[in-house]
């Protein structure tokens, strides 16, 4: 932008000032603001004249050569003639922008004139002198030179023109000063709409403060609202410019003593044009900060119905809310509801049988009363005659004196009246026998229908209510183990209240319904009244494990503990469980976790450690979890087993859960502890904690792989408590093989009053000296109370029917989704689906030496020799088996018919299962084993050693001796490539040479029943024998 400078002088005097700028075409650099004006800088000077006026003349000089004097001089005396030197430009300026400040670039090009008076001295104008009152008379009588650098130019005035000038002059001062007052008015009102201006900025800065406030929930007007706030930034700065701009422009105006009294018209003109377009250039960016001013205006308009809209969609968001509660309210008066209605439909299904009963009796009654009617009918045709004949005898006694022969018809009718009272007599007595016969059928109604009444309410009090889940009760049970441990009832109490609730009795479900609102007190109190009914007793059970699936499992265990304690739940034991609490569970699976208020201390290495205790339910039962204080931090390893120290990290889980239940008052029927981490709690059990009051329980103890036993140096047993002397012993505790150790697997089974394995065969294979690592002959020893029991599977987890992570479900009598998943999963593993019948067989294994890797990798090239596809899904802890694998994955990279996933997919274990045609265990041995289970409920049929838990449960088709509705696989005995070989090439003949038979042989699979309920069902008669000795032993003490 191209700005003029401009430069005008007043005289304060009358005298002439002279302006000089010292150098022609020089450059000149000014940083000055965007806006602003740009200063002259110029020297005045007054040169008293003479009082003899001389006609002036002018003369135009034109010099060859600029002047370079830097600055004007002035010589002579007063009395001599003057000459004055006026070196004047009319410049142009050029402006360079850089950031916010102007860098302008001056061309000086000079347009001089000379006034001159002939003089006899010539002088340079040095400063400026003073006048005299005068100046126009003294100016009459003299001449002027202007002196432009080195050249001249004379011109001679006569007064008349010099004094026109003059007034030309004031004139056009005059207009400049007109000029200045409009502009400092104009001034005036842009500063103060500049105030104002800064008002609605003050006033919106408050909207956008307080619009920041309530948009915290709207993320998204965030930035909006930011981007708003850094233009109105910007609009402050040009604002800020602008007022020091105008501040600069005023002090020019205000400061009129600086100015010309004389300037030449067009430098006059050139001034009047630069105000003119500084003012409407200011009037321009005036009517633009308004138009920005407005915008944002409009911006924040936007932004407020923007809050409106959020503080609209805040209320619809709390009208749901509202409707949420209203029907959870309405649902629980329906759980209510229903609840009364499950009870009523078992009172009224037996007042059925009863009013069935007593309507057989009324109908009878009813017949009677017939009977009796028509007797009474009868009895009133005879009454009609009895009045009759009474009436005939009347007739006739007025007769009597008349007649003999009346007189004998009056004694037969008397005969005939007399034996018709006597009928009478007795139809009355008979139909009094009749309504009271009636009368009595009616009583024993209402009896019936009282004792039908009292029978609903005993049952309301003593029959379960089975219309709540079970996750509800183990709520319950908590809440009340959590008073306990607090404090707030009493040990007897808390016995009876979950008695109360492992037998789902209604009073305590009405009990904590209608406490929900109360305080924790007031809960207490309504709890404590259910207290003197009187309540059956059940088996109490408490697992004590170091895995519990989902929360915390690594193999078959968690599942064996979830299993089998949903099972015994859903037959009407109290079930609970205590763990560790490690911090890499999965706690989203325990929503209603919470820590109880008292921690519970327990004794190790000498000193007793506080134990946090935290409580939850899941798959429906109530857990325990407990956080030891320890400095080594037990369970905060990242993972459950693999640390250096595990025996002491389970030590002393075992002796804090036993401290738990001495402190809680628990007295369990059973406790039931799992593989060699928990099994420290029998001999705590009964050398500490049995002494000290806990000796309701007797003590069952499961091993689930006899591989792992857990052995450890004799010392490290004294830091739970236990006395090493006493069970250091061949005896007890001390290890069958290394003499030096103590072996826990060996004191549970010493200590225990129950000893089981996973399933039968195992239980066979330990006793000998290749299958019990050791503990043979101590199982030998102790046979009578060890046996072995087939794990189940949870068929609600494993179902077909209803699994979510199946593209298509299906059951045994429509197998269509078998086949409908199997393409599926070939198109995910990117696996050929060209052969619709190509067998698919499947193996979802840890890779370790137990389950046979040797032969899953030669079944991997004999079922690609077979013609089939195979798929495996696993990893392996040891590192070179896991790399072998990983060279065979990389070998079968993009095959046809070859995939291996070297790690663990929950949802595509699942649809393995579903997919697979075959499914191959080849383990070396296999204490129970759940796979086989698992694949045929999804129709995949087994090819499986005979070993352990795999022999308990796959039964060979082409096996004579196995009658035929046990058959469901294919097995082989020898741990070789032969055995192998021989049961995959028949599976495979069969599949292909009679689709017929194996489609029911799918369907026959996935019919078995492999859930816990069997399994449960011997679990609970061994509890109750050990328990019921238990009692009986007490009873004799």
């Amino acid at each position: 932008m191209a700005t003029k400078l401009s430069t005008w002088f007043l005289s304060d005097g009358g005298g002439l000032v002279g302006l000089e700028c010292s150098k022609l075409q020089k450059n000149l650099r000014f940083i000055v603001p965007t806006h602003g004006l740009l200063p002259a800088s110029c020297k005045m000077r007054h040169r008293n004249m003479s009082s003899q006026l001389r006609r002036p003349q002018v003369k135009e000089a034109f010099p060859e050569q600029p002047s370079t004097n830097s600055g004007p001089q002035l010589n002579g005396d007063e009395n001599a003639e003057t000459q004055i030197s006026l070196p004047c430009s009319a410049p142009s300026l050029k402006h360079e922008i850089v950031s916010n400040d102007v860098v302008t670039t001056l061309d000086v090009d000079h347009t001089q004139y000379s006034v001159a008076k002939s003089l006899d001295s010539s002088m340079d104008v040095e400063h400026v002198q003073q006048i005299g009152e005068s100046p126009l008379e003294s100016l009459a009588n003299q001449k002027v030179a202007i002196n432009v650098g080195g050249g001249e130019l004379a011109a001679n005035f006569q007064l008349g023109d010099l004094i026109g000038m003059i007034k030309k002059a004031e004139k056009n001062i005059f207009l400049v000063n007109e000029a200045r007052v409009h502009a400092l008015e104009d001034l005036g009102r842009i500063l103060n709409e500049k105030e104002a201006l800064q008002g609605e900025i003050n006033v919106l800065q408050t909207r956008l403060a307080e619009t920041d406030a309530r948009l915290k929930l709207a993320a998204q007007e965030k930035i909006h609202v930011e981007l708003l706030e850094d233009q109105l930034e910007k609009l402050r700065d040009e604002l800020t410019h602008k007022a020091s701009a105008h501040r600069s422009l005023l002090d020019n105006f205000e400061n009129p003593g600086k100015l010309l009294n004389e300037e030449s018209p067009l430098l006059q003109d050139s001034n009047l044009h630069f105000l003119s377009e500084e003012l409407s250039s200011l009037k321009a960016e005036n009517i633009s900060l308004k138009n920005d001013i407005e915008a944002l205006k409009a911006e924040l308009s936007n932004v407020k119905n923007t809050d409106e809209r959020v503080i609209t969609l805040e209320k619809e968001r709390l009208l749901p809310e509202s409707s949420l509660k209203d029907l959870e309210f309405k649902l629980s008066a329906s759980q209510e509801e229903v609840s009364k209605l499950s009870s009523l439909k078992v009172e009224c299904k037996d007042l059925r049988e009863k009013v069935e009963n007593l309507q057989a009796l009324l109908n009878k009654a009813n017949k009677q009363a017939d009977q009796a009617l028509l007797v009474l009918q009868r009895n009133e045709v005879l009454q009609k005659k009895v009045d009759k004949l009474e009436q005939s005898l009347e007739e006739a006694n007025e007769h009597k004196l008349s007649s003999e022969k009346f007189q004998q018809y009056s004694e037969l009718m008397q005969q005939k009246i007399n034996l018709l009272e006597e009928h009478l007599q007795r139809s009355d007595e008979e139909i009094q026998s009749y309504v009271q016969l009636y009368q009595e059928s009616v009583e024993e109604f209402q009896e019936t229908l009282n004792s039908l009444k009292e029978q609903s309410k005993e049952r309301a009090f003593n029959e379960p209510i089975d219309d709540m889940p079970w996750e509800f009760w183990s709520r319950i049970l908590l809440i009340i183990d959590g008073w306990l441990l607090e404090k707030k009832i009493s040990i007897s109490d808390a016995k009876l209240l979950r008695e109360m609730a492992w037998k789902k009795d209604g009073r305590i479900r009405d009990a904590y319904m209608g406490c929900r609102e109360m305080s924790e007190l007031e809960a207490i109190s309504t709890f404590l009244k259910l207290t003197s009914s009187p309540i059956s007793h059940g088996l109490y059970i408490i697992h004590v494990a170091a895995e519990m699936a989902p929360v915390a499992k690594v193999g078959g265990l968690g599942d064996v503990v979830t299993g089998l304690g949903k099972a015994l739940q859903k037959k009407g034991h109290l079930v609970e469980i205590i763990l560790p609490k490690y911090d890499c569970m999965h706690y989203d699976c325990i929503p209603d976790l919470r820590a109880l208020d008292v921690p519970v201390e327990s004794y190790f290495d000498g000193k007793l450690y506080k134990n946090k205790i935290w409580v939850g339910t899941t798959e429906g039962l109530p857990v325990y979890f407990i956080e030891p204080h320890h400095p080594d931090k037990f369970f905060w390893r990242r993972q459950f087993y693999g640390e250096h120290d595990d025996f002491r990290r389970f030590s002393f889980f075992s002796r804090a859960a036993l401290e738990l239940l001495l402190q809680s008052g628990k007295r369990p029927d059973i406790i039931h502890c799992h593989e060699w981490q928990t099994a420290f709690v029998a001999p705590l059990y009964w050398d500490i904690y049995a002494p000290k009051g806990l000796n309701s329980a007797r003590i069952c103890f499961t091993c689930h792989n006899f591989e792992y036993q857990g052995t450890a140096p004799t010392s490290e047993l004294a830091s739970c408590g236990l006395d090493i002397h006493q069970l250091h012993r061949s005896d007890r505790m001390q290890d069958n093989m290394t003499h030096d150790r103590v072996n826990p697997v060996k004191g549970a089974v010493v200590f225990s009053n129950i000893v089981t394995t996973v399933s039968p065969t195992y239980a066979q294979e330990v006793r000998t000296a290749e299958g019990g690592r050791g503990l043979h002959s101590t199982l030998n020893l102790y046979s009578k109370k060890f046996m072995g029991i087939l794990n189940g599977i949870d068929t609600d987890a494993w179902n077909p029917a209803t699994d979510i992570f199946l593209k298509v479900q299906y059951t045994a009598n429509d197998i269509q989704g078998k086949a409908e998943n199997k393409m599926a999963t070939r198109k995910d593993l990117g696996l050929s689906t060209s052969d619709v019948r190509q067998p698919l067989v499947g193996c979802i294994s840890r890779l370790v030496p137990q389950k046979g890797v040797h032969l899953i990798r030669h079944a991997i090239y004999r079922t690609l020799e077979l013609g089939g596809q195979f798929v495996l899904l696993g990893s392996s802890p040891v590192d070179h088996i896991q790399r072998e694998f990983e060279g065979i994955a990389n070998h079968f990279l993009g095959h046809d018919h070859i995939r291996l996933i070297l790690k663990f997919d929950e949802s595509l274990s699942h649809s393995i299962f579903a997919a697979s045609d075959m499914f191959i265990i080849p383990s070396i041995f296999e204490p129970c084993g759940l796979t086989q289970m698992i694949a045929m409920r999804y129709g995949s049929i087994p090819i499986a050693r005979r070993t352990g838990g795999l022999n308990d449960s796959v039964f060979d088709v082409d096996d004579d001796n196995i009658p035929m509705q046990f058959q469901n696989g294919f097995t082989f005995l020898s741990p070789d490539e032969q055995g192998l070989n021989g049961a995959l090439d028949r599976a495979f003949n069969y599949y292909r040479n009679d689709s017929e038979g194996w489609q029911q042989l799918v369907q026959k699979d996935m019919s078995i029943d492999f859930s816990w309920e069997d399994s449960a069902s011997r679990y609970e008669e061994l509890y109750s024998k050990s328990a019921a000795r238990a009692r009986a032993a007490a009873s004799r003490s």
